[in-house]
């Protein structure tokens, strides 16, 4: 499809009607407060891989509920003094896959730690080793509707409460620098992302690729490709209840996060995109609260966005904070 959404010189300007929830910051204060009540056990065994430039360890952390979650540490093979740290969250129904998969931030002198999203990991890629312990109410299939029936059961309560987690667990290895963590992602991963830059004050940088789970008021009406589709195809079946579903998801919605964000932050987004459309990227991105703020745009592209060129804009901007 061609260019969809709104012109250019609108979405520069464009405000979600996302409606904030008063007790938005209690909700997540109270969240984060009750999973640091479980130690944060993070377990680094080493990983032989075959691999010669990189040392992989093989990352176990408690999360949300005190839950194990997965990660990957992947180190430049010389490391002796702590390094600067990249946090990398995946796409939806990705998992953490396998280590030589995740090769570029290493190559680049950094410490990499990339979090395994909890049940999934079966749709693509190398797979995923988290399972997701917490039932819920009826949901379509997939993860956009499970526990949508309030804010405390919902899937993503517990997938951003573990990204949160996860930037503590790398923090905690003696070969990471702390003072300079960088959050990126793309997808689902972008929309992790943002949420962990609106909910860990000290990041030095943020760099969310085409970003779901943004401005959903808008998202689930404008695209009827999934995931968004599947809040709509649950709200086919479950009459009568969008209000109560965007109300749930309010607390959840990347617009929100943004005007949290305390760091410098490098968006990507593509005008094409149905899958994340492009309104909805700007819609976090006019929200996000820190002055140093870009974005790339990518005319013809759809939900693959800049791809390596957007890998190259991220190594070269990067390079100015961490």
């Amino acid at each position: 499809m061609a260019l969809f959404d709104l012109p250019l010189d609108e979405l520069h300007a464009y405000r979600s009607t996302s409606t904030e929830p008063e007790d938005f910051d209690a909700f997540w204060s109270k969240t984060l407060a009750e999973a640091r009540e479980h130690d944060l056990d993070a377990r680094f065994e080493p990983v032989d891989t075959g691999l010669s430039t990189v040392r992989v360890y093989d990352v176990t952390f408690a999360g949300f509920g005190g839950h194990p979650v997965k990660g990957w540490l992947i180190l430049p093979a010389s490391a002796t003094e702590p390094l600067p740290l990249v946090v990398e969250f995946v796409g939806y129904g990705g998992g953490r896959g396998l280590p030589h998969g995740h090769l570029l931030w290493a190559s680049t002198g950094r410490a990499h730690f990339v979090m395994d999203t909890r049940g999934q990991g079966s749709a693509w890629g190398g797979g995923g080793g988290t399972p997701d312990p917490v039932g819920g109410a009826p949901a379509y299939p997939g993860f956009m509707t499970r526990g949508l029936d309030a804010p405390e059961n919902y899937y993503y309560r517990r997938v951003f409460t573990d990204a949160v987690r996860a930037v503590e667990a790398a923090r905690s290895h003696p070969l990471t620098d702390p003072s300079r963590t960088v959050a990126l992602g793309g997808s689902q991963g972008g929309g992790i992302t943002i949420a962990v830059g609106g909910l860990v004050p000290d990041l030095v940088a943020v760099a969310p690729d085409v970003p779901f789970l943004c401005d959903f008021p808008r998202a689930v009406t404008l695209t009827d490709r999934h995931p968004y589709r599947e809040i709509g195809l649950y709200l086919k079946t479950h009459r009568g209840r969008t209000g109560d579903a965007l109300r749930t998801l309010s607390y959840f919605d990347g617009v929100h996060f943004a005007a949290r964000g305390r760091a410098p932050a490098l968006f990507s987004v593509a005008l094409e995109d149905q899958t994340c459309p492009p309104s909805t990227v700007f819609a976090a991105f006019n929200a996000w609260s820190h002055g140093d703020r870009t974005i790339e745009v990518y005319d013809f592209n759809d939900h693959e966005g800049g791809g390596p060129y957007q890998e190259a804009a991220k190594v070269r901007w990067l390079s100015r904070y961490a």
